[in-house]
């Protein structure tokens, strides 16, 4: 175990290193100091590393990876940096949101250039399959800011079904984990029948990641989070675990739920109200079954895929999201 998240951190500082120089130019300092701020905020890394550890399944190179992993990495920044926007966070990643520590119009610049660097990183991959590489990272951003989309024209709506929930989440946040493990597979010139093995992996656990992110909400310690705890309801945003919630509740419990779906909600005091009634309801177990339910499922996506370090890394990715606390 110890050996396998050493080799995952050692993938990881190769990304870190590699996000340090991507950003080649100084001015004006108005745009690229929040977007270098941006880069060095942390994070798991979990996109670029898939990337390469995909790559690295299929027979190829994880280091002939690193350049597209990059460019998730940064598309992924990108989408955190508008989404912030639209949803009024003060903070990401324990640190001030671009828009809150410069404004508003200075994030949606950062956005708009961190794309065009993602792209340009791209590029730069050697693989003669890059048309195709370009094709699926485009498809990527499309289907991320349709997720996006969805996800605000629900925040507006009373209820949502489970499957529109699926839907919205498989677009937002499992598109850009599918697409992770889609072009390792490119890079390490896979065959059809691997590609859709790690696709599978890739959508099963992104689902299984915002899943587990919608649980955090309610479980996680502030500390550790890196946002406010309870955000989520507090913006009345169709989570997981509201949309099982109002499926299971009656009565009062259930009129509590429809007012925090519908933003009526007294706000003091909410979330620690709502967090408490999805325990007693068993939400925080059904959850925790869900996620369980499609990390299994990632795995067993895997026996497609030849015997070696790649796969065997990309098992113990999904087991290590599944116990993740932040």
């Amino acid at each position: 175990m110890s050996t396998q998240r050493d080799y995952y951190q050692q993938l990881r500082r190769l990304i870190d290193e590699r996000l340090a120089t991507v950003i080649e130019r100084d001015e004006p300092v108005s745009m690229y100091e929040p977007a270098r701020y941006v880069l060095q905020g942390g994070g798991k890394r979990i996109r670029p590393v898939l990337v390469m550890l995909a790559c690295e399944a299929v027979g190829g190179d994880p280091i002939q990876a690193i350049e597209a992993g990059v460019a998730v990495e940064i598309l992924h920044n990108f989408t955190l940096v508008h989404d912030d926007i639209m949803d009024n966070a003060d903070t990401r990643r324990n640190r001030d949101t671009v828009h809150k520590k410069w404004d508003s119009n200075v994030a949606i610049l950062v956005g708009d250039e961190l794309m065009g660097i993602a792209y340009k990183t791209l590029l730069n991959t050697k693989t003669d399959r890059l048309h195709e590489l370009i094709s699926v990272f485009t498809d990527g951003v499309i289907e991320v800011c349709e997720g996006q989309s969805y996800d605000k024209e629900f925040e507006a709506l009373p209820s949502v079904t489970e499957e529109q929930y699926l839907m919205m989440i498989s677009k937002k946040t499992g598109w850009l984990v599918a697409i992770s493990a889609h072009i390792g597979a490119i890079i390490g010139s896979a065959d059809a029948r691997c590609t859709q093995a790690l696709l599978s992996y890739g959508r099963h656990i992104g689902r299984a990641f915002q899943v587990q992110d919608d649980l955090l909400d309610s479980v996680a310690e502030a500390e550790t989070f890196g946002k406010p705890v309870g955000a989520d309801i507090l913006e009345g945003k169709k989570t997981y675990l509201l949309v099982k919630a109002l499926q299971c509740a009656e009565g009062e419990d259930l009129e509590l739920l429809r007012a925090v779906a519908s933003h009526n909600a007294k706000r003091e005091g909410l979330a620690t109200q709502v967090r408490a009634l999805y325990a007693r309801l068993g939400i925080l177990e059904i959850a925790k079954k869900k996620i369980a339910e499609d990390t299994a499922a990632a795995i067993a996506s895997l026996n497609a895929l030849p015997d070696g370090n790649g796969r065997e890394m990309l098992v113990w990715l999904a087991d290590m999201l599944l116990d993740r606390t932040n």
